[in-house]
């Protein structure tokens, strides 16, 4: 759980980054369902890397559906992903960014 924390940590000393459109949110009574086209899938990949975003390191893979534990630290979305995705936070994990709804420390997307 240590390794998590200090995973997380390095993670948010992430700095900004350039995503534009292409990113559908659809809110529904139990949940929200994020639609992100490939091309801004393709530019959220590119951010990571152009980065240096350091991987969170998990002994599990995390999965969508997944409550965080309060000790990972979760990374504010950069405005340039856009306006959509500015109430999420996200982790990186696996080679994966995943989109955590704040409220509920739920992971709501996938981005590998």
């Amino acid at each position: 759980m240590k390794k998590l924390v200090l995973a997380a940590a390095a993670v948010a000393l992430m700095s900004t980054g350039a995503v534009a459109q292409g990113v559908t949110v659809t809110t529904g009574a139990a949940h929200s369902t994020i639609q992100i086209e490939p091309e801004a899938r393709t530019k959220i990949r590119t951010y990571v890397t152009e980065h240096k975003v350091r991987p969170l390191a998990t002994r599990e893979r995390i999965a969508v559906g997944a409550t965080l534990p309060s000790d990972v630290e979760l990374v504010a979305v950069p405005s340039e992903w856009g306006p959509s995705l500015s109430k999420y936070r996200y982790i990186y994990s696996n080679d994966r960014v995943m989109l955590v709804d704040p409220g509920s420390r739920t992971v709501v997307q996938e981005i590998d």
